[in-house]
């Protein structure tokens, strides 16, 4: 890292694939000092917090109402809890008021104090409540909002699962974001059947459509490749100094501001994937407008943004 500093001053750091504890401390060690960011925890958790902003538009819910209930406590739903608390912060709430509206559930059952060997990531959404490794029971318990999964576990959203989630909420919000296939939490045709058409969902792999009551829900992909584009492209442009938190939260709300009212009635959470260059501009132009605001670029700011930027695409035709 001391290095590239030396070597390629300027140059943005982007981490890939390291272990999980690992990918957590490294950032936190870095990203506050050199221009870095990490895809696998900053920008999965961009692309989960605009399928969430889209989800609350449809049913007109503010985010700072929200419960939300993990499945799974690695680097991923840490990185995604982290986000939308950095999210509700910008919304009123305190970083305390936030993380009391996240709880985690992993292999071990729910974390709550009396669980030993958290580390210090997990601890912050440990909270007091009774031991339980019954995730139905939890649901009931809690009442989530939102239901996550990122634990690999294919099949862990079971029948009884949805159905717990659509008894407590009319429009319940369920993502199984573990990937591949055969690790999703639940199939498209599983969480909408099983929430009798009810269900907000997205996943982390592309599920065909869907037919239930005679409706077709299209089920959206929750992946990075609508944020990590987008937000490299105003790097490049705008030469920040730094890459916040809030450079993937406003990530997230283009790409939400992005899903028409077409693609919402059919149950999509994301941009179509056919325009996917102009979706990546688009949110690209509001990352790097936000740069500017506050003050993290390093360019004179452009008189038009979009079109400033369209001139420096690159164009692979030879």
């Amino acid at each position: 890292m001391q290095a590239v500093q030396q070597v390629f001053p300027g140059c943005c750091m982007h981490f890939e694939d390291w272990k999980g504890t690992d990918a957590l401390r490294l950032l936190n060690r870095y990203k506050d000092k050199v221009l870095c960011y990490n895809d696998d925890i900053q920008g999965t958790a961009s692309i989960v917090l605009a399928g969430l902003t889209t989800a609350l538009q449809i049913i007109d819910a503010p985010l700072t109402d929200q419960c939300l209930l993990f499945l799974g406590a690695g680097s991923a739903g840490i990185g995604i809890a982290n986000l939308i608390v950095a999210a509700m912060q910008t919304k009123g709430l305190s970083r305390d008021q936030a993380r009391r509206r996240i709880s985690m559930f992993d292999i071990d059952g729910l974390l709550e104090p009396s669980r030993a060997g958290l580390s210090e990531a997990q601890q912050v959404y440990a909270h007091k409540a009774a031991p339980s490794k019954d995730l139905v029971q939890t649901i009931e318990t809690l009442k989530p909002t939102v239901l996550i999964g990122v634990s690999t576990k294919g099949g862990a959203f079971t029948q009884q699962v949805v159905e717990a989630m659509s008894r407590l909420n009319p429009r319940p919000i369920i993502f199984a974001l573990s990937n591949p296939t055969d690790k999703a939490e639940c199939t498209a045709e599983q969480a909408y059947t099983w929430s009798k058409g009810q269900a907000l969902y997205a996943a982390g792999v592309q599920f065909p459509d869907v037919t239930v009551g005679g409706k077709t829900f299209h089920p959206g992909q929750a992946n990075n490749f609508y944020i990590f584009p987008a937000v490299g492209l105003a790097t490049y442009v705008a030469r920040p100094r730094r890459i916040t938190d809030e450079c993937f939260i406003a990530a997230a709300e283009a790409a939400a501001d992005q899903v028409g009212p077409d693609l919402r009635a059919g149950g999509m959470l994301f941009p179509s994937q056919a325009s996917i260059l102009e979706t990546e501009v688009t949110t690209a132009t509001r990352v790097a407008e936000f740069m500017f605001d506050k003050g993290l670029a390093q360019v004179e700011r452009p008189r038009d943004m979009r079109t400033w930027i369209e001139g420096q695409l690159y164009t692979p035709q030879y």
